[in-house]
């Protein structure tokens, strides 16, 4: 039985959600690992550009507001659920046949969406998010991150491409 709203191909729209749920599990399996093989800020050398350290960002991309009382860790929380409210709104419209032939945006939401509900687990569960893959070039580093904070990413690239090709396609 198809409980999806009439125009809409339910499995269409829920794999995205599937792949969604994945990057939630590679993240938190990958955050949890990192926070049993090392202690509070050791770093472990990979490559010579490329170091595994564990660290805990308060704040939001690049530590925005990490130096706060607190408030800011609800916030983030409110603004990666409603971010994925509406991932999942715009992903359901995805799924019916007038926006047929969208995959490369629904992948990207995807991806957005297991990557922003990875983070809001780490800040409801810990009251912080768990940050360990660190890039160096000489005396410059790159701040700490995750597979969350990749999945957003390369969701927003993505979402760069995806209109660029909708914008050629339309010329």
């Amino acid at each position: 039985m198809n409980t999806a709203p009439t125009g809409t191909n339910r499995s269409s729209w829920t794999r995205w959600l599937v792949l969604a749920a994945l990057v939630i599990v590679l993240d938190q399996a990958s955050k949890l690992t990192m926070d049993h093989l090392l202690a509070y800020g050791e770093r472990v050398k990979v490559l010579p550009v490329f170091d595994l350290i564990l660290v805990y960002n308060h704040g939001a991309a690049f530590s925005f507001l990490a130096s706060e009382t607190g408030w800011q860790r609800w916030l983030f929380t409110l603004l990666g659920l409603a971010a994925a409210l509406l991932i999942v709104w715009l992903l359901r419209r995805q799924a019916r046949p007038a926006a047929a032939g969208r995959t490369l945006l629904s992948f990207a939401l995807a991806l957005i969406l297991g990557g922003a509900l990875g983070n809001v687990i780490d800040r409801i569960a810990y009251g912080h998010v768990i940050d360990f893959l660190l890039f160096h070039w000489r005396d410059w580093y790159y701040p700490a991150f995750n597979l969350a904070d990749t999945a957003i990413t390369c969701g927003a690239v993505l979402l760069i491409v995806d209109e660029l090709l909708r914008g050629r396609a339309k010329r």
